[in-house]
């Protein structure tokens, strides 16, 4: 036995092992990517560099042997530095995903490809339990959400995206309705008491992703019901209130606490709040309707866009007249003109200051306005709204055209000197933005634009109190945001409970860049079409408008996925180690080496875009199966792994083998799925 010191720690190992196994038996890590200790030690990759004390060079652990009296530092500032080096040489070599652009483009990064996989499966309880890995509201947010997931879904470069959200929603409403769900973990009780202010889609997921953590959560929110703008702020027709309620509901059995009319400086304040419980999150949304600042803003039949929205919600019947006119081009704008057209308007107008290609509402929202009736005039903005005896009667509307683009890349709208027009109306309903309401949160430091100021880790200056959500610093957004925030403020609000420090984790991924070429072989499907009620019925109520997926055509819209992330990105050494070391993946980005997939071993597939060369697998095949199937061919850039069959029995050996599949530290090699029986 010799004696070491490894980052100071006195460590007696064999004589003749090397540093690398003297560590691990220590339970000290030294990333690695081409060692098995089965095996000869080989030294490929570089990442298990150490420095030793009183040696010029750095030393490759994997194959060093330990001597008397060495003096190992496996993390100093020149060995992460070359192993750093060596990982960034790599990911610019690697050309695979280790996520899907869909889970990445998400704001909240749920697992789209495995739910969508599990849909397609039938595994509908998994692929609810997948989605509430992230929130626990699948069914309201896959009829409500925008879903950047689907612009970034590959299967766009075939023939159409996936229809993602329709399929969440889908597999929600079927373990809903057949009473499968699968309950959730719940750690042990710290006995820690959390109070959330807002019960939104930020509040109520920050509250049932701490509940699963073991603390006690409370939602206090203002209005009668929990929901939020999910409840108050969507109509019926897109997001039924029975809809909501039941998940609603689903996050009360988990343990969480409602308490509803119940309003920040009215019925306690904040610093009371504070006082009853070990930490506050407020996440109380964007309540108020931005106002355009223009004459007659005061007139009766003059509405805000969430306002009148909530007015509908709450069962009032403003008296709207003939002639509505919606100002914005939101989704908001699109959730007033079409509930103005629900409530008898005969006339219903959408006026924005862009062109229609300019809009930031859905297209699909825009389709359903005009099937409905809905007409929109672009290219001109409200200057000022003409009243008789106190009540709406017109809008004079100033002409538009487009000039530079903004900041976002959107061309600006210029007024057209002179060019304007009276518009006859009676009532005007202003959808332009949504902003805090600040009552009651005085003792809360204020950003710029009126929003709760906060650090990264989501804190106020006021200890203990945390924020997320459209009450946060990035201000209103859409229903997904502000869940990434909130899952990321319950993460940051258990570590502070528990005296811990809230790191958000790296993301540090590998991405390919493909175009439609790289997917011409692949068989065009038809994307599902989301069967609707006739416009001239659904007009008329605010029954939901989609009819839903039937279970055939859900599976078989899955089914077109393309599987773009990595099947073994979980256990992935290489990403485990690029996270680490904080890699920049593309820094060093240059040619790729030769990329293929070969299924030339029938039950295993090589994908070569993802081997970093370590040898590990033609090493296994040498030295632990005998059998020397795979080689290196070629010489220096270029070398890649190939199979020489020597042998017709070899692929049925390979079969019972999979050594090869194991040893693989990247995803390159993956057992086909027809072998799995």
């Amino acid at each position: 036995m010799v004696t070491l010191t490894i980052d100071d720690v006195k460590v007696e190992a064999e004589e003749g092992s090397s540093i690398l196994a003297a560590a691990a038996k220590a339970g000290i890590e030294i990333p690695n990517l081409c060692h098995l200790k089965e095996l000869a030690p080989y030294g490929a990759c570089g990442v298990c560099v150490v420095e030793a004390e009183g040696v010029p060079k750095l030393l490759r652990a994997c194959a060093t042997k330990v001597a008397e009296g060495m003096v190992i530092k496996t993390a100093s500032e020149r060995a992460l530095k070359a192993r750093k080096l060596a990982m960034e040489l790599m990911m610019g070599d690697h050309d695979g995903d280790c996520l899907g652009p869909c889970k990445l483009k998400c704001p909240a990064h749920t697992d789209c490809q495995k739910y969508v996989k599990e849909i397609a499966e039938g595994r509908y309880a998994d692929a609810v339990a997948t989605i509430k890995e992230v929130f626990p509201l699948p069914a309201s947010i896959g009829r409500v959400c925008p879903h950047p997931c689907e612009n970034a879904c590959r299967r766009r470069l075939v023939e159409a995206p996936i229809s993602i959200a329709h399929l969440k929603a889908f597999a929600a409403d079927k373990v809903r309705a057949d009473g499968n769900v699968k309950p959730a973990a719940h750690a042990p009780p710290t006995g820690r008491k959390v109070g959330i202010v807002g019960g939104g889609p930020a509040g109520l997921s920050a509250a049932y992703r701490l509940s699963l953590l073991g603390h006690e959560v409370t939602v206090f929110d203002q209005m009668p019901e929990m929901g939020g703008m999910l409840r108050y702020g969507i109509p019926e027709y897109r997001l039924p209130k029975a809809v909501l309620k039941a998940e609603t509901d689903a996050i009360a059995a988990e343990g969480v606490k409602f308490v509803n009319n119940f309003k920040i400086g009215r019925d306690a304040t904040l610093e009371k709040l504070r006082g009853e419980f070990d930490a506050v999150i407020v996440a109380n949304g964007a309540w108020r309707s931005v106002p355009m600042r223009i004459p007659g803003e005061d007139l009766k039949g003059v509405w805000g866009g969430i306002d009148f929205l909530r007015a509908v919600v709450n069962g009032e019947k403003p008296g709207l007249g003939r002639r509505v006119a919606v100002v914005g081009g939101g989704n908001t704008a699109m959730d007033a003109c079409r509930t103005a057209v629900r409530l008898g308007a005969e006339e219903v107008y959408v006026l924005y200051r862009r062109t229609r290609d300019e809009m930031p509402a859905e297209k699909i929202e825009i389709a359903e306005a005009e099937e409905e009736g809905v007409k929109f005039r672009f290219l001109c903005s409200p200057a000022g709204i003409a009243g008789d005896d106190g009540r709406v009667s017109g809008v004079e509307l100033q002409m538009m055209e487009l000039g530079e683009p903004d900041a976002r890349g959107r061309r600006r709208p210029v007024p057209l000197e002179g060019k304007t027009e009276m518009m006859r109306l009676d009532t005007v309903i202003i959808a332009v933005g949504q902003q805090n309401d600040n009552d009651g949160f005085e003792m809360l430091a204020k950003t710029g634009r009126g929003t709760i100021a906060a650090g990264e880790d989501f804190a106020t200056a006021a200890d203990g109190v945390f924020v997320c959500g459209d009450a946060a610093g990035r201000g209103a957004g859409i229903a997904i945001e502000a869940i990434a925030e909130a899952n990321e403020a319950a993460k940051a609000v258990d570590a502070y409970l528990k005296g811990g420090k809230y790191e958000p984790a790296p993301c540090v991924v590998s991405e390919r860049e493909v175009t439609r070429d790289d997917f011409a072989d692949r068989e065009k499907i038809e994307r599902c079409r989301m069967p609707v009620r006739p416009a001239e019925e659904r007009r008329r109520d605010f029954k939901e408008v989609n009819l839903g997926l039937d279970e055939e055509s859900a599976r078989k819209e899955a089914a077109r996925c393309l599987e773009c992330g990595c099947h073994d990105y979980a256990d992935c050494r290489l990403i485990r180690y690029a996270k680490k070391l904080d890699t920049d993946c593309g820094r060093l980005r240059g040619e790729f080496h030769p990329g293929f997939v070969e299924t030339k071993l029938v039950h295993i597939e090589r994908n070569q875009r993802k081997c970093i060369t370590c040898n590990l697998c033609v090493r296994v095949c040498e030295e632990k199966a005998r059998k020397g199937v795979l080689g290196l061919v070629g010489r220096g850039f270029t070398t890649v792994v190939k199979p020489e069959f020597d042998d017709p029995s070899i692929p049925d050996f390979c079969r019972s083998c999979r050594l090869c599949v194991d040893a693989c530290p990247t995803g390159a090699l993956r057992l086909l799925s027809s072998s799995n029986g």
